[in-house]
């Protein structure tokens, strides 16, 4: 009965306790038994080891919490256990500042990453950081290896690869002193249906008089030697074999190579594949195709350079190809027809450090090709790690050239990086509890496609210093139930309480029982723990990083309020269901932010004075305005002259802005459309949307439209053909001036002769009139002479005539 009265009256004094402490407390609600449990519950949390410190009816749990709370409850500074992570840089060898043409160093002693090794020392919660640099060495070795496919499709590019060697050996050596070469070969899996297997054609595969030979996997034509002209002439001897279908097994020739690094002669230098191709591929899976099941077992399988179990082993995936690749630090650079660049471009975003090139016709481009796609992959630096132990996570911060900072996934890499320029990246390990017992991890960090890697060693801190003076067995843990250190007693298995006092396989008495349920309810410990000894012990959860906590287990940190996936939004912890926000963040779910810098305008006021700040996004009261900060107005004037430059040298690359495009007009993302109707109508839009009609220098007309779209993003909608006046038609003009002459010639001609003919009309009218109006007969005319002569025969009419 007296114990009864004990275990009461201790969690009277736990409950008393627990109302005025904040139960949100990262290190109370752990209820941690031991100093090594502290330690590993937050970074902020310490184990006061002080023997007189806990009151009357306080746990052993109530040793923990935060450092400054320990303080103010009275716990010396001197007496308080919270160890912090070191680190120590163990190899430290500066980066090569080498000049090309300076004395030639073997690939070993070229350092181009520092830090090489580094230890750190962890805690729990408390993240440790240090700088990686990188600096790309000029001079820098390079083995190339050059693996082309050869079906009969290839004839042509055969010819021109025969002489390889010796001009990029000329091409390579601009950028390198140190350049090696090799030569492999691939076709098919040497079974149906991807070959014919009739005698005939095993010996010659192509059709007609054509001379080819007999079909293979891969070969591994020529080791890496830096003898341009040896590789000239073994490669002049090679001829082309012949398949059946059209994709290739060329996934077969590339994991050969990556794995078999003794026959391809790979030095730790910068390596790269240039694999060379004008058809598909078969990847894990097809093998079923010739009834081959078992998967490619990734390792080498050369014998006189030849593939011998292409027809055992099923292709591999690209999965394992990227393992592969990555863990021989080969870069590849896919040189294929443009018929199949799409498909290698979407297996490229699948490689890290690779490159596509469209290979012309015959193969005639591939020198340039290969040194476009080297100065492209040597360009840029992508930080990648070693599998982590559980628990421990690493972020990334990049400072890269013109002091850009990236966070996050980009803060991995670093791009256009010339050769001598070193960059710097911020490497921050943290760990969360103690994995496996505390036993040192190492954890490899290096650039992909680069030999040279940064070595950390893990070190975790999972006890205290007071542990090492623990006693076992003590006489002040209930007769040596447990072991008396760091001011209190860590009990043995199956004893619990404040000094092992109870048993923890004890049945439970109704009075027991009823220290463990909350507000006389039916529920023991909420049915989220069990009751021990008179006390809640909580339930473990699955994922150690959810707890369920409190005197009665009826708080946890896992049923918050989330925003964006994330519990409290990423933006404050989980306490007792209950959101505890950060600082500048409120909210149920800790997703409003207190911050109103992202609301300040350019004129250093709030939302532009047109709106309120909520959340840290501005809520425009002006419909007419838009944006993030409210100063965008895509209706009023002045908008589309404001955008016309630089819509006009996105769209049609002219305009003042042409030169300075790239730079200036970037706050815009522009969509073409084909004609005016298919761009964005105030009826088809949930956002206001301002038309614009500009000329340019041509006196040619471009239609576009400015918009916000409901992301707060910028959107230009722009006709991609201009409106341009058209030419005057000559013949049309010429002919028409010629008509127009000759209608205007006949007019006046028709004209002249209609006022002659009214001329002649009114004289000869004039003339009747004065003949009508004579008063003297024609016969009485005195100048009248009538037309008739008489004459009067003297001998006419006598009566007798003499004769």
């Amino acid at each position: 009965m007296d114990l009864k009265l004990i275990l009461i009256s201790m969690l009277l004094g736990v409950w008393s306790y627990s109302s005025a402490q904040n139960e949100g407390n990262e290190c109370t609600i752990t209820f941690a038994k031991h100093c090594g449990e502290c330690i590993q519950a937050g970074a902020k949390c310490g184990w006061c080891k002080d023997p007189v410190f806990l009151k009357q009816g306080e746990t052993v749990s109530t040793r923990c919490d935060e450092v400054q709370s320990l303080m103010k409850r009275g716990c010396d500074i001197s007496m308080i256990e919270s160890p912090h992570g070191e680190q120590e840089i163990l190899l430290n060898k500066t980066v090569t500042n080498r000049k090309k043409g300076a004395e030639k160093l073997k690939p070993e002693e070229i350092t181009q990453i520092q830090p090489q090794r580094v230890s750190l020392t962890l805690r729990s919660g408390e993240p440790q950081s240090f700088d990686l640099k990188f600096k790309r060495a000029e001079d820098y070795p390079i083995d190339l290896y050059y693996l082309m496919d050869l079906s009969f499709s290839m004839k042509d590019d055969l010819e021109n690869v025969k002489n390889l060697g010796t001009s990029l050996m000329l091409e390579m050596s601009k950028i390198t002193s140190d350049f090696r070469i090799g030569f492999g070969s691939f076709v098919e899996k040497t079974v149906m249906p991807y070959i014919s297997t009739t005698p005939a054609k095993l010996l010659n595969p192509c059709t007609g008089d054509q001379n080819c030979t007999s079909p293979f996997s891969y070969k591994n034509v020529l080791k890496l030697t830096s003898d341009g002209s040896k590789f000239n002439t073994l490669v002049g001897q090679q001829h082309i074999s012949g398949n059946l279908d059209s994709p290739e097994g060329g996934f077969d020739a590339i994991m050969q190579v990556a794995v078999c690094g003794e026959h391809i002669g790979w030095r730790n230098v910068t390596r790269l594949l240039v694999f060379s191709t004008d058809a598909g591929f078969h990847f894990a899976g097809d093998g079923k195709l010739g009834g081959i099941v078992l998967p490619n077992d990734g390792k080498c399988h050369l014998e006189n350079n030849i593939y011998t179990m292409s027809h055992y082993y099923d292709y591999p995936s690209i999965a394992h190809l990227v393992q592969k690749l990555s863990d021989n630090n080969i870069q590849t650079i896919f040189a294929v027809t443009e018929e199949f660049q799409p498909v290698y471009q979407e297996l490229k975003n699948l490689i890290p450090k690779s490159a596509v090139g469209t290979l012309s016709a015959n193969s005639s481009n591939v020198i340039n090709l290969i040194i476009d796609a080297y100065n492209s992959l040597s360009s840029e630096v992508i930080l990648e790690n070693s599998k982590l132990p559980d628990g421990v996570t690493i972020a990334y911060t990049s400072r890269c050239k013109n002091g850009l900072i990236s966070e996050g996934e980009n803060g991995r890499r670093c791009s256009n990086i010339s050769i001598g320029d070193e960059v710097m990246f911020t490497i921050s390990v943290t760990s969360k509890g103690c994995p496996k017992q505390g036993k040192s991890e190492t954890v490899k960090i290096k650039p992909l496609g680069f030999t040279e890697e940064v070595e950390i060693i893990l070190n975790f801190i999972c006890d205290c210093e007071c542990h090492s003076e623990g006693e076992e067995s003590s006489d002040i843990c209930h007769f040596g139930n447990g072991t008396y250190e760091c001011g209190a007693c860590k009990c043995n298995e199956g004893r619990v309480g404040r000094l092992c006092e109870c048993s923890s396989n004890d049945v439970a008495t109704e009075d027991m029982d009823r220290t463990c349920r909350k507000d006389n309810s039916t529920d023991i410990c909420s049915n989220n723990g069990d009751c021990v000894c008179g006390t809640c012990e909580c339930k473990k959860r699955e994922n150690p990083d959810e707890r369920y906590s409190g005197q009665y287990c009826d708080c946890d940190n896992f049923n918050c309020d989330r925003s964006g996936n994330q519990l409290c939004g990423g933006h404050g912890r989980c306490d007792c269901k209950v959101c505890d926000c950060d600082p500048m963040w409120s909210g149920n779910a800790c997703d409003c932010s207190l911050d109103n810098s992202t609301c300040m305008a350019s004129n250093k006021q709030i939302c532009n004075g047109r709106g309120v700040c909520e959340c840290g996004t501005c809520s425009c009261t002006n419909p007419k305005f838009q944006g993030p900060t409210c100063e965008t107005c895509p209706t009023c004037p002045g908008v589309c002259a404001e955008h016309k430059d630089c819509v006009q040298c996105r769209a049609f690359g002219t305009g003042e802005k042409k030169d300075t495009c790239e730079k200036d007009c970037n706050d815009f993302n522009l969509i073409k459309v084909k004609t005016r109707d298919k761009l964005p109508q105030p009826n088809d839009a949930s956002y206001p949307v301002m038309h614009c009609k500009e000329r340019d220098a041509n006196d040619c007309w471009f239609y576009y439209t400015f918009a916000i779209n409901n992301n707060t993003e910028k959107e230009v909608h722009v006709v991609d053909a201009l409106d341009c006046p058209a030419g005057p038609d000559i013949v049309p003009i010429i002919a028409g001036v010629v008509v127009g002459i000759v209608l205007i010639g006949l007019a006046l001609l028709l004209i002249w002769k209609l006022l002659m003919i009214i001329q002649d009309r009114r004289e000869f009218a004039k003339f009747e009139k004065e003949k009508q109006n004579a008063k003297w007969d024609t016969q009485e005319n005195p100048i009248y002479k009538s037309p008739i002569n008489q004459f009067q025969n003297p001998s006419y009419g006598r009566k007798g005539t003499e004769l």
